[in-house]
């Protein structure tokens, strides 16, 4: 299973969605003071953008997400002492400047 979901990752990688690239752009630069991993495999589940620095969890969600699937998943990765920022495909396209405020505002609350 762990080797499944670490090839899932790299191609995650290598094929970002377009918001994903977005996110990461302002992420890879330090550009909100701290590292992020993207496509980090934390459990069972990979996440989309992590500072472990600051037990910080950003997922980017377009329609494909479901709350039940997501629901049982958010727990375990809260189990883990993580912190997750949902942030919404269509507020990464038309609002990137109120994306980075709540990611600078989580990553200041987290621990």
């Amino acid at each position: 299973m762990s080797k499944k979901l670490i090839t899932f990752a790299r191609a995650n990688r290598k094929n970002p969605t377009k918001q994903e690239h977005k996110i990461w752009n302002l992420l890879k630069n330090r550009v909100v003071g701290y590292k992020f991993r993207r496509q980090h495999k934390v459990g069972n589940y990979i996440v989309d953008f992590i500072c472990i620095e600051k037990n910080l969890i950003i997922e980017c969600d377009g329609g494909q997400h479901n709350s039940e699937v997501d629901k049982e998943r958010d727990e375990f990765l809260k189990s883990k002492g993580y912190k997750i920022l949902r942030l919404w495909n269509i507020d990464i396209d038309r609002n990137m400047e109120g994306v980075y405020v709540m990611i600078t505002k989580a990553i200041h609350t987290s621990p």
